[in-house]
């Protein structure tokens, strides 16, 4: 076999195969040799037909089948003879395929780069610090009581956290439009449920007082129709009521299913839960870190036809979530471009250190991380079935333990600094308003 190489660019070559034409004949004679011993010709008795027969009924597709099978084993055989390490699928063009004749083709493909990793002990990574503390748990039970408001009605003007009972008639130049219009709506000040200027002209209002809102609409608003123009709504206040909140009590934490220990239970539930939380939160923050001295120390050249591959994985996947029916409803590919361009780069730099490592998944972690999913559901012993049927599942479980063993691993020995840190900090605790 001769085999011909050519670097045309960046990680794409080009392969130039000769496969002897005596080597093809004799796999077409072999193939049809087997076959005339088993198959029915007219006139002759089982393994009695002529070659010649044989040759003329079934040449031509064992010819093609052959052919088929060569061009991937010869293809397997040139990398390997070259030294190479294709990343994507060749494509193949064909020269001579004819019987009789050489086989000849060209393959194109993209190789691996080779992988230089810079010292990971030279990698500069910052590791968040923090622990909960009694006034986050204070904090998370002023939330949870926040969650459970009972509102009684008042006679004063509107303030943040009152509930404002409206109906409201909106027009954009004189006209009505749909969903302008509301009956009976609930609206409480203070938590992001309708946009400012709204929510402002309905500050100090008493029950039965009428408001006039001059609302412009953002350009990325939701609502399409509106994006971009401005409105003015005719509010009538129905009614004011005041927020109270239930007191932090034993009948307070029998709401949480604690039925032993009251407000103290309570607490230690809400601290082991914070705990967990943040735990999550710093294997989160310390990943990123890791991840972002990775890319950044080893910067190296990755085969498009992975990046095209991580796109398309990633359209996808929003695509699903946002409920694209078919693929013209899938989101642009150029805004996947560069984050599909890092995940190939750190998936080839994290394979590499991994092989250098020689990391292997640990099954007692692995068991662990397990039981820490499981136990956030109400029936643990029944998810944990679930996962340990659902090979994916476990995969997926072990992939996220091997990753976490090679951050360690890393850890271990880059140059870290303790970065002090807080429970808010790290979880974003009280920084999701309400839309």
């Amino acid at each position: 076999m001769q085999v011909s190489l050519t670097a045309t660019g960046g990680l794409e070559r080009r392969l130039e195969v000769a496969v002897p034409a005596e080597k093809v004949t004799a796999e077409v004679d072999q193939r049809l040799k087997k076959l005339a011993r088993t198959a029915r010709f007219n006139g002759f008795r089982p393994g009695k037909a002529p070659m010649g027969v044989v040759r003329q009924q079934y040449g031509d597709q064992v010819h093609s089948e052959v052919v088929n099978e060569l061009l991937r084993s010869s293809f397997a055989d040139a990398v390997s003879q070259e030294n190479l390490k294709p990343a994507t699928g060749p494509r193949i063009q064909p020269i001579a395929l004819d019987p009789g004749a050489d086989l000849k083709y060209v393959a194109t493909f993209e190789v691996l780069p080779d992988i230089k990793l810079a010292p990971v002990e030279g990698l500069a990574i910052e590791r968040p610090c923090a622990a909960v503390t009694d006034a986050d748990i204070d904090e998370m039970l002023e939330s949870l009581r926040k969650q459970r408001p009972a509102y009684h009605a008042v006679e004063r003007g509107a303030k943040t956290t009152d509930r404002v009972q409206l109906d409201f008639d909106g027009r954009m130049d004189g006209v009505a439009f749909q969903g302008g219009e509301g009956r009976g709506v609930p609206v409480v000040l203070g938590a992001g449920q309708v946009l400012a200027e709204f929510e402002q002209a309905l500050s100090g209002a008493k029950a039965g007082e009428a408001r006039t809102a001059v609302v412009h609409f953002p350009d990325d608003y939701h609502g399409k129709d509106v994006a971009g123009k401005t409105a003015e709504f005719t509010i009538t206040v129905k009614g004011v009521e005041e927020m109270s909140l239930p007191a932090l009590d034993d009948a307070f934490a029998g709401e949480f299913g604690v039925k032993e220990g009251g407000v103290a239970q309570l607490r230690k539930e809400v601290r082991e839960s914070m705990e967990r939380e943040l735990a999550e939160a710093v294997r989160n923050h310390l990943r990123t870190q890791v991840m972002d001295a990775l890319h950044r120390e080893n910067p190296i050249e990755v085969p498009q036809g992975l990046v095209e591959e991580s796109v398309q994985e990633m359209q996808v996947d929003i695509g699903r979530r946002m409920g694209a029916k078919d693929v013209s409803q899938l989101p642009p590919r150029e805004q996947f471009e560069a984050p599909a361009r890092r995940r190939v780069a750190l998936g080839l730099v994290i394979g590499e250190l991994m092989r250098g490592a020689d990391l292997k998944v640990d099954r007692a972690r692995v068991q662990e991380r397990l039981a820490e999913l499981v136990n956030t559901y109400p029936n643990p012993d029944e998810v944990r079935r679930a996962y340990l049927q659902n090979a994916d599942a476990m995969r997926q479980v072990e992939s996220s333990v091997l990753e976490e063993q090679l951050i360690d691993w890393i850890v271990a020995r880059a140059r870290i600094t303790d970065k002090p840190s807080t429970f808010k900090e790290l979880t974003r605790f009280g920084q999701n308003s309400a839309a």
